[in-house]
């Protein structure tokens, strides 16, 4: 079936077509989740979401873009905004302790990536708590480019930025994952000298 073929099914409401298509792009959809929210049960949590909306929007959907690129976008949007809704409970946890005394920061421990070796564990999750704290352009600039592995093209569209504001994005990003990295480092060779 060509993606022209899927879109018109879809389209119809065809439950096999939209079976077909979360099957297809379930892991790839919760990895990108993943790699940006470094969280594996808001991953899933915007995986689902991301389907629903694709279901709920695909008659809407006018080709603009290859459909993966479509549904990669949702992810994307989907993921930064459980961003932006952690942030602001944190904000407002902050303020107001006491009105919300079971809220825990989400992220408690390191996060650990599943498609990490084991004795790499422990370095990467120094790399995404680092890769946390940079401006979100250059997060997710990083994150789809040099995480998830896409090609400039791709994370252009679907950042819908251009080749010259990508590439800057991503030289910002290793310039202050640079400094990060050392800062973390070099506080953490203070405090083996001072044991």
């Amino acid at each position: 079936m060509s993606e022209q073929e899927l879109i018109q099914q879809l389209q119809r409401g065809n439950e096999p077509a939209f079976r077909w298509l979360v099957d297809n792009y379930r892991n790839r959809v919760y990895h990108t989740a993943l790699n940006i929210l470094q969280d594996t049960k808001e991953a899933e949590d915007a995986a689902q979401e991301t389907f629903i909306r694709v279901y709920e929007s695909i008659g809407s959907f006018k080709g603009e873009s290859s459909l993966s690129t479509w549904i990669y976008r949702i992810a994307v949007h989907k993921a930064l905004d459980k961003i932006r809704r952690r942030k602001s409970r944190e904000k407002l946890h902050k303020l107001l302790p006491w009105w919300m005394p079971e809220e825990k920061k989400s992220a408690e421990g390191p996060f650990y990536h599943p498609g990490v070796a084991a004795e790499n564990k422990e370095k990467a999750a120094v790399l995404f708590r680092a890769i946390e704290s940079l401006p979100e352009k250059q997060r997710l600039a990083f994150t789809l480019i040099k995480v998830q592995g896409m090609s400039y093209e791709e994370a252009c569209e679907l950042m819908q930025q251009n080749i010259k504001a990508v590439e800057s994005l991503i030289t910002r990003a290793r310039g202050n994952l640079q400094k990060i990295l050392q800062d973390y480092y070099d506080n953490m060779k203070k405090d083996n000298a001072n044991h």
